[in-house]
Parts: C-alpha cells; sequence; structure tokens
C-alpha cells in the first residue's frame, strides 16, 4: 500500500444513515493488520466492532468518541508502514485532517453535551486522545482523573480501570466544598442510537397499522409443572429452561393454524406477504434501550434448539452485542412485561409485523377447577395473563381471536400440542 488509504464508514445495517462513535481501539502512530479492530461505533441498532480492510500505520482518526458520522464519510486513514507518520502528516492539508486539527469534516456531528476538540494549541504537541473504553472514563471522571496524565497498561495501549485507580491514588485529594452544589432542576438526554431508532419505528408502527390488542387470563399450573420436569432431564441440564421458552413454543404452534399473523403489509404492490417461515422476535431490554433480535426459522426447531436459541439471544442483548443482521427480518414478536412485575399491557407492533404476544407475570392466585367429582372447588394455581395485538389490515377479530385462545388453550393443558 504505497499511497494512503481512507477507510470510509461503512453500513453496517440494512439501510441505516449513520453511527456514533463509542471508542477507538487505536491511535495515529499505531501499526495495525488487516481485520484488527479500529473502533466501536453505536448504530440505530447495536453497538458494532469495526475491523481495518488495510494494514499499515494509522495517520488519522477523522472523528473522535461522541461524534456522529454520516454513513461513506471518512472514519480513519492508513498510510504505508514504510512511512512514518510523521512524514505522511507533514503534507499541511493531510495534517488538517487529525482529529481536533482544523474545521470539523462534513458529515460528523458532536452529539449534545459530548466534548468540543481541543484546538492544536491546547494539545501538548498534537497527542491524540487517550484510548479508553467509556466505563473506563466514566471511572476517571468519577475519581477526578485526567486520562492523558495516566501510562496506559491495557491491550494496544489502552488505559484500564486498574491504571485509574493507581492514578487516582497518586492524585491529592481536593478539599471538600463547604456548601453542596444545587442540584440542577433538569437533565437532558440525547436522543440517539437504540432510543432514537425504537421511538421512531413505535411512532411509525402505531400511525401506520391499525392496532387491535385483546386479552386473555389462563391458568399455566400444567405448564409450569411441565417445565420442571423438562429441566430434570438430561438434554437440558445444561440449558436455563425458562417458562418463556414454553410461551415462545405455544405461539408457533397457534401461528400454524393462524398463518395470517405471520404475514406483513406490501403497500406498494397492494398484497398480503404470508410467511412460510417464522423469524421469532423477542424484546429484550437492555442498557441502551429496547432491541428486538428474532430468532430464524423458529418453527423448525426442536424445543432442546429452541431454548439454546433464546438463551443465545439474551445474553448477546444483555451485553450489548446484538448485531443488526439479528434484528432484521423479523416476522412475529414475544415480550415478557411479566419480568418487570407487570400483569398485562398494550404492546406496539414491530413494524412490518403482524402480530405481538405479551406475557404477564405469572402469579400463585385462587382459580376455580373441578374435582375428581366433577364438583367446584377453589385452589391455587398459577395465573398469568396475555395480551395480543395485530394490524387489523391483515387479521381480522375472529383470526386474533383464534390466535390468543390457541396459545392459552396449550398453555393451559401442554398435551394438546399433540394433537
Amino acid at each position: 500500500m504505497s499511497n494512503p488509504q481512507q477507510f470510509l464508514l461503512p453500513d453496517v445495517g440494512e439501510g441505516l444513515t449513520e453511527a456514533e462513535i463509542v471508542t477507538w481501539s487505536v491511535r495515529p502512530g499505531d501499526t495495525v493488520e488487516v481485520n484488527q479492530v479500529l473502533v466501536e461505533v453505536e448504530t440505530a441498532k447495536a453497538v458494532v466492532e469495526l475491523p481495518s480492510p488495510y494494514a499499515g500505520v494509522v495517520i488519522a482518526l477523522h472523528a473522535e468518541v461522541g461524534d456522529s458520522l454520516d454513513v461513506g464519510k471518512p472514519l480513519i486513514t492508513i498510510g504505508s508502514a514504510a512511512v512514518a507518520p510523521a512524514q505522511q502528516q507533514s503534507d499541511p492539508e493531510q495534517a488538517a485532517l487529525l482529529v481536533g486539527y482544523g474545521p470539523q469534516e462534513q458529515g460528523t456531528r458532536r452529539r449534545r453535551g459530548a466534548p468540543a476538540a481541543p484546538s492544536p494549541e491546547a494539545k501538548n504537541d498534537g497527542l491524540p486522545r487517550a484510548a479508553a473504553k467509556p466505563p473506563v472514563r466514566k471511572l476517571a471522571k468519577d475519581l477526578g482523573v485526567d486520562l492523558a496524565t495516566v501510562s496506559p497498561t491495557g491491550p494496544g495501549g489502552t488505559v484500564t480501570r486498574d491504571d485509574v485507580h493507581r492514578a487516582a491514588e497518586r492524585t491529592p485529594t481536593a478539599p471538600t466544598a463547604p456548601i453542596a452544589a444545587e442540584p440542577a432542576a433538569e437533565t437532558r438526554v440525547p436522543i440517539r442510537g437504540v432510543r432514537k431508532h425504537t421511538a421512531a419505528a413505535m411512532v411509525a408502527s402505531a400511525f401506520t397499522a391499525p392496532h387491535v390488542t385483546e386479552f386473555i387470563t389462563v391458568d399455566v399450573t400444567a405448564t409450569m409443572r411441565l417445565r420442571e420436569l423438562v429441566a430434570g432431564r438430561r438434554e437440558f441440564r445444561d440449558v436455563r429452561v425458562t417458562p418463556l421458552l414454553f410461551f415462545a413454543r405455544a405461539l408457533l404452534i397457534g401461528l400454524a393454524k393462524t398463518p395470517e399473523a405471520n404475514s406483513s403489509w406490501d403497500e406498494g404492490a397492494q398484497e398480503i406477504v404470508l410467511k412460510h417461515y417464522v423469524n421469532l422476535g423477542v424484546a429484550a431490554a437492555t442498557d441502551r434501550g429496547l432491541v428486538v433480535p428474532n430468532i430464524k426459522n423458529a418453527d423448525r426447531m426442536s424445543l432442546r434448539e429452541l431454548a439454546d436459541a433464546l438463551a443465545e439471544l439474551t445474553a448477546t442483548a444483555r451485553s450489548g452485542r446484538t448485531s443488526p443482521q439479528a434484528m432484521q427480518g423479523g416476522t412475529v414478536t414475544l415480550t415478557n412485561v411479566g419480568v418487570f412485575g407487570v400483569d398485562t399491557g398494550t404492546p406496539i407492533l414491530n413494524p412490518g409485523e403482524a402480530a405481538i404476544l405479551a406475557v404477564g407475570a405469572i402469579r400463585r392466585m385462587p382459580w376455580v377447577v373441578q374435582d375428581d367429582r366433577g364438583e367446584e372447588c377453589i385452589e391455587p394455581r398459577w395465573v398469568t395473563q396475555l395480551a395480543l395485538s395485530f394490524d387489523h389490515r391483515l387479521m381480522d377479530g375472529k383470526q386474533g381471536s383464534e390466535l390468543l385462545a390457541d396459545v392459552a388453550a396449550v398453555l393451559h393443558e401442554p398435551g394438546l400440542a399433540l394433537l
């Protein structure tokens, strides 16, 4: 590679137009290899690591942590390893591309509240910003440690939590202020990333698809017993068997009888598209907001395969590593509001889908049952509420009601799944 190469911000997800810089893993002067991780960016759907398409020496970073960059704009410039970065940066036009130098590039926007790029005079000999992940930066801020003064010991010259703690021990403690500062009356949080995408999607769904929501209360005692039996089996001992697994299976069984719930509306073609596969979306609340990754071809999975897929989906979502691809192509969604102690809700459809099923908290409640003699009596049972929202363009009330009743019937008596 004789000439410097610019790596443009790629579209890391279907139709995404921008991404925010979360953390850089390299700095100017670093030598990088092909496929080495350069930067972590947050899109409207996920946090994604971008690998280097080139080998060489980093000449310039074209955005700082907190900047929002348009797809197709320069992200980083990498030069030949045979030429020293200082020599490559001697060109004044090239030097102006360094982060914090010269005018900000078109297509780069700083989110509200992010620190402004310092001028060349404000930087010590043009040193780049210390490389550290966001949690480490927050720790340094909380402890009053200037990351520029910390000696990094982490991989690739990154600052670690231990580095910050050691620096904090050497930093003199400032005297306590005699009067505490007055707390702010308001806090403004920038709308970005997953929250921005979710807000736009929910508004589009609410004002495009005519929603109908129906509810049913069901005794799921038999399903809870089945869960215990399955969890005790040898082939399930190394996977977590949750009630959600059986709610997912019940929904898949119900969809086989009501295929309209697994369809989409094509406005341009004026057609209803019936899907002959089920990509089951599972709504997951994360620190970054709501994400809805989906399990591809869930209807073709065994119970064990479905349990594995749910476990992997949940773990990935909680770690903030759900890929954009995992959130594309969903056909129907399951959301578990019961984990928050909520009995029910009116879920909003995921855009492009016909139905979403909400599962409420499973509670021990008094319930009227028939004893062995056929007489009614009251017993404590495991009870939950289900709420089904559907697109009334795609499903009539009869179809929505039948789907909800079928799901409830399987959960009340799992043996019906054998029919």
